[in-house]
C-alpha cells in the first residue's frame, strides 16, 4: 500500500498508543510532522538561518528474498532539514516491520521503495542507503571529536525549561573551536521517554564561555521535544547569543527501537559522517 498522504497532530500518531506491529508492507504507517510549527517558536518561518540533515540509522530491518529466506541490512536514511515535515520515528519503526514478510527482488529494490515512500512522507528528496551483512565488519565505534566541556567544576541546579540566557562569549576574544558534550538529555514530547545524546559544536567567532554553554545544554534535561527540533534550538540559540561566524551543531542520540536519529544544523554547506558513538 503507498503512501496516502495523510498527517496531523500529535495526539493522532502512534506515539504512546498499543498498535499493531503488523508484518505487512503498508506505507500508510509513515506518520509526517510539520517542522513549521516548531520553528515559528523559535522564530524562524521559511527562511531558515541553517543547513542540514537528519541521519537515520535502522538496524532492524528485515525482509524475504524472493524464494522466501529471510535477508537483513542496516540502514541509513537522509532527512534533509528544507522538508516540510520530520517522520515520526515509531511510525517509521513500524513501516519497517512491514517488510518482515515482505517478498523483495533485490536489495536495491528495497531500497528505492524506501527512498521513494520515506521522500513522499517528507515532502522532500530522502536519501536512502543500505548495507547488507557483508559490509558489518567494517562498521567501527568512534566518538565524536573535539574537546569536551563535561569535566568543568561547575554546579548546576536548572534542569528545565532550556536557558539560553546561560549562553555568552567573549567578541574581544576570537576562537576556532570544536567542544563536545555527552549530557544532553531531553524527553519525547508525548510519551515523556528520555532521549540521551552527545552533541558536537563547531564554531568560528566570538569565544564562547565554556561553563555557560553546559548549563545551557543541561537545562535540556526535563525539556520535551523531537530531536531534531532540539537540535535547532540549540544552534539558534548559539547563533542569537553568540554571534558565530560559522557554526555547526550535531547531535548523536542513542537508539530506541532499532532507530537513532542524528539531527546535523549548519551554516555551512556539507554532509556530516556517519560514525556510531559507542553509546548508540
Amino acid at each position: 500500500m503507498a503512501y496516502n498522504g495523510r498527517m496531523g497532530t500529535l495526539q493522532d500518531s502512534s506515539l504512546g498508543r498499543a498498535v499493531d506491529y503488523g508484518d505487512t508492507y503498508d506505507a500508510g504507517r509513515l506518520f509526517p510532522i510539520p517542522r513549521a510549527t516548531q520553528r515559528e517558536s523559535l522564530g524562524v518561518g521559511a527562511s531558515v538561518p541553517f543547513l542540514g540533515v537528519d541521519v537515520w540509522n535502522a538496524y532492524e530491518l528485515s525482509w524475504l528474498d524472493p524464494r522466501g529466506k529471510p535477508q537483513v541490512a542496516v540502514g541509513e536514511f537522509r532527512v534533509p532539514c528544507e522538508s516540510p515535515s520530520l517522520i515520526e520515528s515509531k511510525s517509521l519503526k513500524l513501516y519497517l516491520n512491514g517488510f518482515a514478510q515482505e517478498r523483495i527482488g533485490s536489495i536495491a529494490a528495497l531500497g528505492a521503495r524506501i527512498a521513494t515512500d520515506l521522500s513522499a512522507a517528507a515532502g522532500a528528496p530522502v536519501g536512502v542507503a543500505l548495507r547488507a551483512p557483508s559490509s558489518f565488519a567494517s562498521d567501527r565505534l568512534a566518538e565524536m571529536d573535539g574537546e569536551s566541556i563535561d569535566g568543568l567544576d561547575v554546579e548546576i541546579d536548572h534542569y528545565g525549561p532550556p536557558r539560553p540566557e546561560f549562553l555568552r562569549a567573549d567578541a574581544t576574544v576570537p576562537a576556532s573551536e570544536t567542544l563536545v558534550s555527552q549530557l544532553l538529555k531531553s524527553n519525547c514530547p508525548v510519551t515523556g521517554q528520555p532521549d540521551w545524546a552527545t552533541v558536537q559544536v563547531r564554531y568560528a567567532g566570538p569565544r564562547i564561555d565554556r561553563e555557560g554553554l553546559l548549563r545551557y545544554l543541561v537545562s535540556f534535561r526535563r525539556h520535551s521535544d523531537f530531536h531534531e527540533h532540539c537540535v535547532e534550538r540549540i544552534f539558534c540559540d548559539l547563533l542569537q547569543r553568540c554571534a558565530p561566524r560559522k557554526l555547526t551543531v550535531y547531535a548523536r542520540y542513542t537508539r530506541r527501537g532499532g532507530l537513532d536519529i542524528n539531527p546535523w544544523r549548519s551554516t555551512e554547506d556539507g554532509a556530516p559522517p556517519n560514525l556510531r558513538g559507542p553509546r548508540q
